[in-house]
């Protein structure tokens, strides 16, 4: 990959706030931005885990049931 692609890919993400830069004189530092990539995990593993919890929810229901 050629540095002139590399800094389009961090121009994009940075204007995305998925990499946050700090300029040193002639350098640019660039870090990754963990407060969007764990809200957008969130809402992916929360969709997944709804159903989940209903389903282990329903399954204690039946068995404290069974247990009466």
């Amino acid at each position: 990959m050629t540095r002139q692609a590399v800094a389009k890919h961090l121009v994009i993400l940075e204007k995305v706030n998925l990499v946050t830069t700090i300029r040193h004189g002639r350098e640019k530092l660039h870090y990754l931005n963990p407060v969007p990539i764990h809200q957008i995990g969130e809402r992916w593993i929360k969709k997944f885990e709804r159903g989940k919890l209903a389903a282990l929810s329903e399954l204690k229901r039946q068995l404290e049931k069974r247990e009466e």
